[in-house]
């Protein structure tokens, strides 16, 4: 059996992980693409563009070829974007409207053992983010859903996106932690890869529904993670013991 050092502190992946992005942007984006006349376009088909421009954002950042920007800046670009592949312009939509679609991320709704998960394993553990999503985005999501997050960190903090190893060595870093001692908890295998690859301890969370039933794309990614549960309510069984 491999020796790990006891969990000081859970870090949380937030979208996809404790939050269903798919329904939530599909539910806000259905009455605008309503309003422009667009029931062609599938609001979760809509919500998975969205969501397919988000990886080649954050490398232009990740990359160098551009400064830190904060999440609200890449999804208002992509949401930009994704209106014009569809031959919809943005100044179709006024500003205020244009400013609320981007915001949608700040209102997903929790999966159903979500907040009962992080309270129970809040009570043993630290509990923290560590997102690409900046601040005020967390920050509102947290409040709208009930989340009991004891700190919001990750890229906003840290100034760099995941999954370079400096977005988790820095996490470990403000927890006044070693690496070790710190668990990553999320639905994808390719983070916690990057995690573990930085030291970190690794509970993955299947989520099948993420992606509307379809596989996750980084289902080859996959290892043998120290915890693997299907909700962390039973996260919270294994590690409340």
């Amino acid at each position: 059996m491999v020796h790990r050092p006891p969990i000081k502190a859970l870090a949380f992946d937030v979208f996809g992980t404790v939050v269903d992005w798919r329904s939530g942007i599909a539910r806000e984006a259905a009455p605008i693409l309503a309003r422009l006349g667009r029931t062609d376009i599938d609001p979760h088909l809509f919500a998975d563009g969205w969501r397919n421009r988000y990886q080649p954002a954050l490398e232009e950042v990740r990359s160098g070829r551009r400064p830190f920007v904060i999440l609200d800046t890449l999804h208002r670009e992509a949401l930009e974007n994704l209106l014009r592949h569809h031959g919809i312009e943005p100044e179709a939509l006024d500003e205020t409207t244009l400013t609320d679609l981007t915001h949608a991320w700040h209102r997903l709704d929790p999966w159903p053992d979500s907040v009962e998960g992080l309270a129970r394993l809040k009570s043993r553990y630290p509990i923290v983010t560590l997102s690409n999503g900046n601040i005020a985005l967390v920050l509102e999501m947290a409040r709208r859903a009930s989340l009991p997050w004891d700190a919001i960190l990750g890229a906003e903090v840290s100034r760099v996106y995941k999954p370079l190893p400096e977005s988790y060595l820095a996490t470990a870093r403000m927890l006044a932690i070693d690496p070790t001692e710190l668990c990553l908890v999320a639905a994808h295998h390719s983070d916690l890869a990057a995690a573990r690859a930085a030291g970190l301890q690794t509970a993955y969370v299947d989520r099948p529904q993420e992606y509307g039933g379809r596989p996750a794309p980084d289902a080859d990614a996959v290892q043998d993670w120290d915890y693997r549960v299907d909700s962390l309510t039973q996260l919270a069984d294994e590690l409340c013991r």
